[in-house]
């Protein structure tokens, strides 16, 4: 096991937004947590990552206690998160966005190697390396954003909200990256509303509701369940 979220609660002042949730992703597996809006979907990501601590419960990753461990930190140990809404740096090229990416010891030593995997994965970044990030696609500001990820030796890729906006074309081509990466033994975990899409692509998944996991499980099971259906869907 990579990642084992034991029971966290996650409180914003007062006010609860996650309640007793447990999690674990798997070395070289992909695994969606889906919800509605407002379920608490991102909040876990943000927590994992600690941009939003968590109280009660804990959080193991490559055997090892985080709960404590700052962000920075975190990232060094082999977690990269790839927020919502892709947040590349709009005014920096692409390359400048992807330098950023591996801004720690450990990813500084392996730069090159890195350049040539991403740029294996992603060709179009190569040829448009110095092209200004605003000016590029959605699709390819996405693919910018997660290839930056990718620049810090993640062994756990977070990614919220991968398919936001983009075109089913786009949206096919990142699937085929995100079983690429998987396929080089880097875990993913994503965020996605869209339950038939994420649950055709990820080995397992986590359904919450209202803070809450309501159901989890294979997604040759997930799919069909009508606790799933019933969560999306309503009585």
């Amino acid at each position: 096991m990579l990642l084992d979220v034991k029971n966290i609660d996650v409180l914003y002042d007062d006010f609860q937004v996650v309640w007793d949730v447990s999690i674990n992703v798997n070395k070289a597996e992909m695994v969606a947590i889906l919800g509605p809006n407002g379920s608490g979907k991102s909040t876990i990501l943000n927590t994992i990552s600690n941009l939003v601590h968590h109280r009660n419960g804990s959080i193991y990753f490559a055997d090892n206690l985080i709960s404590e461990v700052p962000t920075y930190r975190r990232t060094e140990l082999g977690i990269s998160h790839v927020l919502e809404r892709r947040r590349v740096f709009p005014h920096l090229t692409v390359m400048q966005n992807l330098l950023l990416g591996a801004w720690h010891p450990k990813a500084k030593e392996q730069l090159s190697n890195s350049l040539t995997k991403i740029y294996k994965i992603f060709p179009k970044l190569e040829v448009r390396s110095d092209q200004l990030a605003r000016t590029m696609s959605g699709g390819e500001q996405q693919m910018l954003a997660i290839a930056r990820g990718m620049m810090g030796l993640p062994k756990l890729l977070m990614i919220d909200e991968p398919f936001l906006g983009l075109s089913p074309i786009v949206v096919k081509d990142l699937i085929k990256i995100f079983k690429n990466i998987v396929s080089e033994g880097i875990s993913i975990l994503f965020v996605e509303q869209n339950v038939r899409l994420a649950l055709s692509m990820a080995d397992r998944g986590y359904v919450l509701e209202s803070g809450r996991l309501v159901v989890s499980g294979n997604s040759d099971d997930l799919i069909e369940s009508d606790k799933v259906k019933k969560v999306f869907l309503g009585n």
